[in-house]
């Protein structure tokens, strides 16, 4: 991020508010701002293939799930907050991640600029082709404050999506959602 240009940006933006971007409680915001959509968006130009390359040699073929993996991430649409959990199911052949890498590779997806079904899909993707799993099925259920603080307010609503990727059984399908009740 060019946090010069973030700077000026914010100062626009501030002024284009009728606010004075010099007065005491704002003098320091722009930068604070640029910072923080830099925090926000440090996904972009990361790979999860740097995450999921490190894997370990595995017997079994049963499936391993990982849920509850908290993210937040920025709604492309209002460049506002959303955050929830998300669940990564997979079937390994002969390799599998140590569990810290599928959360990290929800990061470097969930911190950039984002949809949650486009979100949803590039982890169950990234896991398919990176990892070289059988199959993949993905849980994401998230509260968009674009749904919760502006618009129609509506407080405690939550978005559910899905994605899948290689060869991942309906049976397992099906127990992962139940698990996950």
């Amino acid at each position: 991020m060019d946090r010069e240009k973030a700077v000026k940006a914010v100062r626009d933006f501030l002024a284009a508010c009728g606010e004075d971007a010099e007065r005491e409680g704002l003098k320091d915001t722009p930068a604070r701002v640029a910072d923080m959509f830099a925090e926000l968006l440090a996904g972009n130009g990361q790979s999860a293939e740097e995450h999921l390359s490190k894997s370990f040699a595995v017997q079994s073929d049963g499936m391993v799930l990982e849920k509850d993996i908290t993210f937040s991430s920025t709604c492309e649409h209002h460049l506002m907050p959303f955050f929830g959990r998300m669940a990564i199911a997979y079937v390994p052949d002969g390799r599998v991640a140590g569990l810290s890498k599928l959360a990290r590779t929800v990061e470097v997806f969930a911190k950039r600029l984002q949809l949650q079904e486009r979100l949803t899909a590039q982890v169950a993707q990234a896991v398919y082709e990176y990892l070289g799993a059988r199959g993949v099925f993905v849980v994401c259920k998230a509260e968009h404050t674009c749904m919760t603080c502006r618009g129609i307010k509506k407080f405690g609503s939550s978005t559910v999506t899905f994605a899948t990727a290689g060869d991942f059984p309906e049976e397992l399908a099906a127990k992962v959602v139940a698990l996950l009740k």
